[in-house]
């Protein structure tokens, strides 16, 4: 993922935007909250985590009294400086913030827990920074992400990759590696956005089009908008997998 994004994306909101009218509903459980509960059935008071693309730092913050430490790493300088100001503003003294690319990542401690939420993965990387019997905890995007909205533009991240499964990919990377995965699951959800300029300010913000404008792509969105608004709102199909494998 390009940082030049993520620095824009700070820079205009300061971090990630959550003033946003949306309403989700998940048939299955939420994946955020099922991802949530699998890191924290790994918590104790001695563990050292490694947190992989922790942008704006806010989730990294919230699970930080859970562990002993979070060393959490990006490559965006823009929500690193966001994830410092939200550290400082709760006071939060064992997350340790740093700039770095995942695939020349250079730690000198292994880690009992690593996890990505949306970031960058490099299985190999992950599987040698942990400690033997380590856990990696995985949040990421489907094959069939907001499918229906990137054909109405005719492109966007892993446009026409409809047909391979995500989930089970990495299921094979991790076992090639010698990893057990233990629960590995898809998510589809419904998310319902209250009006044209919400929906506008939510692609503004992430990386489902890296390169939306917001008049160059007035016409496809209002397309998607008129053939996908009902009564709940204008909607959008979301595609998660969570995933956990120990070393």
């Amino acid at each position: 993922m390009n940082s030049t994004f993520y620095d824009r994306v700070a820079k205009i909101f300061g971090g990630y935007h959550s003033n946003i009218r949306i309403e989700t509903e998940c048939r299955a459980g939420d994946p955020e909250q099922v991802f949530l509960k699998k890191l924290l059935e790994h918590q104790r008071a001695t563990a050292n985590v490694l947190d992989v693309g922790c942008a704006d730092g806010r989730f990294t913050i919230s699970v930080a009294p859970y562990f002993k430490s979070i060393t959490a790493i990006d490559a965006s300088r823009g929500m690193l400086a966001a994830a410092r100001k939200n550290q400082h503003l709760d006071e939060v003294i064992n997350v340790y913030f740093r700039y770095q690319n995942l695939h020349t990542l250079k730690v000198k401690q292994r880690f009992n827990v690593v996890y990505c939420r949306r970031g960058p993965t490099d299985y190999p990387v992950f599987f040698q920074i942990l400690k033997s019997h380590g856990f990696y905890i995985e949040i990421n995007i489907g094959e069939h992400d907001a499918q229906l909205l990137k054909e109405t533009f005719g492109r966007g991240q892993n446009f026409g990759e409809w047909r391979s499964s995500f989930l089970s990919q990495t299921k094979r990377q991790l076992q090639y590696l010698g990893f057990t995965v233990l629960y590995a699951r898809n998510f589809h959800c419904l998310e319902y956005y209250a009006s044209y300029q919400d929906i506008e300010l939510f692609l503004r913000g992430v990386p489902i089009f890296e390169d939306f404008d917001s008049n160059k792509d007035r016409s496809h969105l209002k397309q998607y908008v008129v053939s996908h608004t009902n009564k709940r709102g204008i909607v959008l199909a979301r595609h998660r997998y969570v995933l956990v494998a120990r070393k």
